[in-house]
């Protein structure tokens, strides 16, 4: 199995804001790197994927929630490359699934629902050990898609860029994809996280504990912007809202408001009060996910958000 990293555009922004700032903003194209695995899910599912033919395992099980894009871009991976799936879904099961549940059945993944209390424990060894009863061995990657051979992916993203830069920028979930550009990034540039979590002080500790085991824990060209949440994780507010349908309207790149949206929000809101140094460039990554726009539509969260264009 060979799997190599696609080429994807660095489009320009033009906006006013920028131009009054004397600032470049460059949004890295990650959506567009493949039509179902895509964004940071394919850098962060590649070396597992490889780990899992290596040593001869024909199943992969991971955990998510009902309209995780990790466990969407896991199913069509499997399905791809030929591996069983297996989601260990928070909460209980919900008839009709939903589109992303309904898109990774269709893959052949098989769901395990676990309640929400019993999901906080989810790594715990009794609930581990049932699953191997329940399902055969099976090749483990942790809700996300996080760990050590995703950071080595998502470090990947980093010399596929060939404009210089000051910082690049990425939604922040679990630290994993902050930890691979951290890691790959020269002594020049700076890797800014902006949590899509409210209460998220412990992702600081997730970079430094995924870097370490590269030995390069102590490094310091990151940092994590933890005050643009909206909330928590998949909340929306009308501000919130209004920015991505403009950001989509006019620029024409569709983005979804519980990653991309908030970074790139976030970004705007830092520029206007002069967090970054005039002449900067900034890289801002888009990591995919557009697949959650659905879900948001379905519960009439974010109706007809898709259209426009």
């Amino acid at each position: 199995m060979h799997l190599e990293n696609p080429n994807t555009p660095l489009t320009e922004i033009i906006d006013s804001r920028l131009l009054e700032s004397k600032i470049k903003l460059f949004i890295k194209r990650e959506d567009l790197i493949d039509p179902d695995i895509s964004g940071n899910k394919w850098f962060k599912l590649k070396y597992n994927l490889l780990e899992a033919k290596k040593l001869g395992y024909k199943k992969i099980l991971t955990f998510g929630g009902a309209y995780s894009n990790h466990i969407f871009s896991t199913a069509a991976a499997g399905k791809r490359f030929g591996f069983e799936t297996i989601g260990v879904i928070r909460g209980e099961e919900h008839l009709p699934l939903n589109p992303t549940l309904s898109f990774a059945k269709a893959c052949g993944m098989k769901f395990y629902y676990l309640n929400r209390s019993s999901y906080r424990n989810k790594y715990d060894e009794k609930i581990l050990k049932s699953l191997k009863t329940e399902y055969g061995e099976f090749y483990f990657v942790p809700e996300g898609g996080s760990n050590s051979l995703a950071v080595k992916g998502c470090s990947e993203i980093i010399p596929r860029i060939k404009n210089n830069f000051d910082f690049i920028c990425t939604a922040c979930g679990t630290g994993g994809t902050l930890a691979g550009l951290a890691l790959g990034l020269n002594s020049k540039s700076k890797a800014i996280g902006f949590s899509v979590l409210k209460g998220a002080d412990f992702l600081n500790n997730n970079v430094r504990r995924f870097l370490s085991t590269f030995d390069k824990n102590n490094l310091s060209n990151w940092q994590i912007n933890l005050n643009y949440h909206f909330g928590g994780y998949a909340k929306l507010t009308d501000e919130l809202a209004e920015f991505c349908y403009e950001f989509t309207d006019k620029h024409n790149i569709e983005i979804e408001p519980i990653y991309t949206g908030k970074m790139l929000f976030g970004i705007f809101d830092l520029i206007k009060k002069k967090y970054f140094p005039e002449g900067s460039a900034i890289i801002a990554l888009h990591s995919g996910g557009l697949q959650g726009l659905k879900g948001l539509e379905q519960k009439g969260i974010l109706n007809n958000f898709s259209k426009i264009k």
